[in-house]
């Protein structure tokens, strides 16, 4: 190769557009709160991610009683995310018929974006303390990273056996340059808000405006969501 092709290849190569990074953050969100959305401002900005998606739950196999039905779910998700800049709302999960397993979100995701970007499913240090008991947890890591932060009371040390053994393996101090496979941490400020206390207190009629964006807590007291005794519109 003369000097003018190399110096042609290396000018291509430094001009690359750098690996994207898609974040992850799925959930019941029953309802969706400031809570969840100071972890994705926090994934963000941390991770440096060029998208996070809020990617509610549709049937979870984990948790049953919710507040109200999937598709109400998601409508207060996407009122809480409006236009925030490089928010997005993915409804798959919704829309799947059965339960919703993450992998195969993942699964779908990396089918529809191809090799290259880089998926990164945030965690707080609650779900990840219970990632062995997720569904084939062991295959996360082949469709993207997981970044976890501490969240409430659940510390991040003193973890179950297997998800040790997944952190000694794949453990990393940032996310490197690669679509999957790493686990990182990430630092966010704490947010002193719970789902279920927050659900009591819209149960009782009280307006928590602290806690809620402000179309989310306008279409609740519109609907009378999650008063007793209520029904889902």
């Amino acid at each position: 190769m003369n000097p003018e092709s190399r110096r042609h290849v290396t000018g291509n190569r430094a001009r690359a557009a750098p690996r994207r990074r898609i974040g992850l953050l799925g959930g019941t969100f029953d309802p969706i709160h400031a809570g969840h959305l100071a972890l994705g401002h926090a994934a963000r900005e941390a991770l440096r991610l060029d998208e996070l998606r809020f990617v509610p739950t549709g049937q979870s196999w984990q948790k049953t009683g919710s507040g109200v039905d999937a598709a109400v779910r998601l409508e207060l998700v996407r009122l809480a995310v409006g236009a925030t800049p490089g928010f997005a709302v993915d409804d798959r999960e919704v829309r799947r018929a059965g339960p919703s397993y993450t992998i195969d979100t993942l699964i779908e995701l990396r089918a529809e974006l191809g090799p290259e970007p880089a998926l990164v499913l945030v965690l707080g240090s609650d779900q990840l303390r219970n990632l062995a008991t997720w569904h084939r947890y062991r295959e996360l890591l082949q469709y993207a990273h997981i970044a976890a932060t501490r969240r409430g009371a659940h510390p991040l040390n003193d973890l179950e056996p297997r998800v040790e053994a997944l952190l000694a393996g794949h453990g990393r101090e940032a996310l490197p340059d690669a679509p999957s496979g790493a686990i990182v941490w990430f630092t966010m400020a704490p947010v002193p808000v719970s789902a279920t206390a927050l659900r009591a207190r819209l149960a009782r009629g009280e307006r928590p405006a602290e806690l809620l964006p402000a179309a989310v807590l306008d279409y609740i007291e519109r609907h009378r969501l999650y008063r007793a005794g209520a029904a889902s519109p």
